[in-house]
């Protein structure tokens, strides 16, 4: 491969929510910006569907306390999920939502519906409403408008897929582009991580079809292996959750359905609903992760998302929202196979493990690693944490920046130059080689691992076995990996991440000896609680993982 150097200010290794919003921020600032995106920016990420709930606090609308507000989110589901990062993360996450809102509703996001601020879904029946209802399937490529006006730099089809530097302070990042077939040293004074998720880390609903999935196929947690290896803290990466949707159907939008979940007589699962509601949806689907599974493991399922009686104006409502939350292809079937969701129930099911780890971050989106900032699915959940917290990663990023010059000492630039050759032998080893396995055989291997022996029910015992037997597929993995083109490259990078993460699983999970919501080992059934209010954090030190608790910060 060709190689590179490219200089800038700020780099946002990512083109989805987070990464653009990022970019519009640091614009601002006047500084030079890069967005690198491994696909295509307008289409890439979890966002690019679209999407129909944005979290946020509204004065105007909740009261003047956003204490109470606050109260009532860490009872809902997103609250679970985002109750280890800490009040002060929250709370700045719920303090800033409202900017960004009305800066997307200037932009051209419709945010309001028929002029006024509408709140549904993701609540309890009775009590706050905690996500607006917007039309969100416009926004990425209004987000990618602003950035473009603002003057970043868009690069598509380059794949970032290591951090250069180390726990000292990052100073910039390693690609691959698929286009010209470069090799591109990033030099930058201050670098964003906005990766997404984590997805094909375990098998998914389909696993002959890896890409039926919530969230994007290529997002394979490229920034928290890069992160963990940098130096950086990662947290809970062996805890998991799980979703729900249309069997065999996997695809986002829990919050958006508005019937009730029945059993095969009819009978409502939950307590919450019991008949179809528009403001509501059953959200017993979110209390209860697992009640899919035990009404099917005991013959009583399946269960039903029936949305029979809902009034034309409200199904009209309810198809509006499952489009703008990208289920058209969805919608699609089901007029294809003549299943009318006024007429007919539908069947639900939960879908695959959902990894819950992420990068370790402040309430300024710094990371333990200077110069490295973070934001999105990969530090905080859903689309109002990657808005407001890229927004506000472009902001100290920027101010990183100006206090550091970008000039290396001549050691530390030949350590980097050192690591880009040794890459550079590894990349002409990948697409040379003519015999080997392909992504999909390490991938698959490496899904099969994490299900065997880091899945629903672990041990001691099966952790460790898992832990070696991973051990000796990674070793094989870059003396046997093939990439015959240029797309089977940037499937071999991401599956080299993705085992870096399936490692630090099973030592994060030999470290947790307790059982805690989904996470259970059968020879510590009980939650100690010793471990309340703290985190599980992984690192690497000289290449090897090491774990801590720490507490939560107050």
């Amino acid at each position: 491969m060709q190689r590179e150097t490219i200089e800038t200010d700020v780099l946002c290794i990512g083109g989805g929510i987070a990464g653009l919003m990022a970019a519009i921020r640091a614009r601002e600032s006047g500084v030079r910006v890069i967005v690198a995106e491994k696909g295509a920016t307008k289409y890439s990420g979890a966002g690019r569907i679209g999407n129909d709930h944005f979290w946020c606090y509204i004065p105007e609308y909740h009261g003047p306390d956003i204490n109470a507000f606050i109260k009532e989110c860490m009872i809902t589901q997103l609250g679970n999920m985002t109750s280890n990062l800490g009040p002060r993360v929250v709370r700045t996450w719920l303090e800033h939502s409202f900017e960004i809102v009305k800066l997307w509703d200037s932009w051209g996001i419709p945010m309001k519906h028929d002029g006024e601020w509408h709140f549904s879904g993701h609540s309890f029946p009775g009590r706050v409403m905690t996500h607006l209802k917007y039309k969100g399937a416009n926004q990425k490529s209004v987000l990618l408008e602003q950035a473009v006006k603002k003057g970043a730099h868009i690069m598509d089809r380059v794949m970032v897929f290591d951090l250069l530097g180390g726990p000292e302070a990052v100073t910039g990042a390693l690609a691959a582009d698929t286009r010209h077939d470069r090799l591109i040293e990033f030099r930058a004074k201050s670098v964003i991580l906005g990766t997404g998720s984590t997805i094909r880390l375990y098998p998914g609903l389909t696993p002959e079809v890896m890409g039926n999935n919530q969230r994007p196929f290529t997002e394979t947690g490229d920034g928290r292996a890069m992160a963990c290896r940098a130096g950086a803290d990662l947290v809970n990466v062996e805890l998991f959750s799980r979703h729900a949707g249309v069997k065999n159907y996997c695809r986002s939008g829990q919050g958006t359905w508005a019937g009730v979940c029945r059993d095969p007589q009819g009978k409502p699962i939950g307590k919450y609903l019991q008949e179809p509601d528009i403001r509501f949806g059953d959200i017993i689907i979110e209390v209860d992760k697992q009640i899919f599974e035990r009404y099917q493991q005991t013959g009583r399922g399946p269960v039903y998302m029936d949305c029979t009686g809902l009034s034309e104006g409200d199904f009209a409502y309810l198809r509006q929202a499952l489009i703008n939350e990208g289920n058209i292809g969805l919608l699609e079937h089901l007029r294809e196979e003549g299943v009318d969701l006024r007429k007919n129930a539908i069947e639900f099911s939960t879908y695959e493990l959902r990894y819950l780890g992420r990068i370790w971050t402040n309430e300024r989106t710094e990371t333990g690693t200077p110069g490295l900032f973070t934001a999105g699915d990969e530090s905080t959940f859903s689309i109002s944490g990657a808005a407001v917290f890229g927004w506000l990663s472009g902001e100290y990023a920027c101010q990183y920046a100006a206090q550091h010059p970008s000039a290396l000492a001549q050691p530390e630039q030949n350590a980097i130059n050192e690591k880009i050759d040794s890459t550079a032998d590894l990349i002409t080893q990948l697409q040379t080689r003519q015999r080997g396995h392909d992504w999909r055989d390490a991938n698959l291997a490496l899904q099969h691992t994490l299900a065997d022996y880091a899945g629903s029910i672990k041990s001691e015992a099966t952790l460790a076995a898992g832990l070696a037997h991973l051990r000796r597929l990674r070793k094989k993995l870059d003396e046997t990996l093939l990439a015959r083109n240029r797309w089977e490259l940037i499937r071999c990078l991401e599956v080299r991440n993705l085992y870096d993460l399936g490692e630090l699983v099973f030592v994060a999970a030999l470290e947790r000896k307790e059982s805690r919501g989904m996470f259970q080992r059968s020879d510590y059934p009980y939650t100690d609680p010793l471990y309340n209010n703290k985190v599980l954090t992984v690192k690497h030190i000289e290449g090897n993982p090491h774990v801590a608790w720490k507490d939560i910060p107050s």
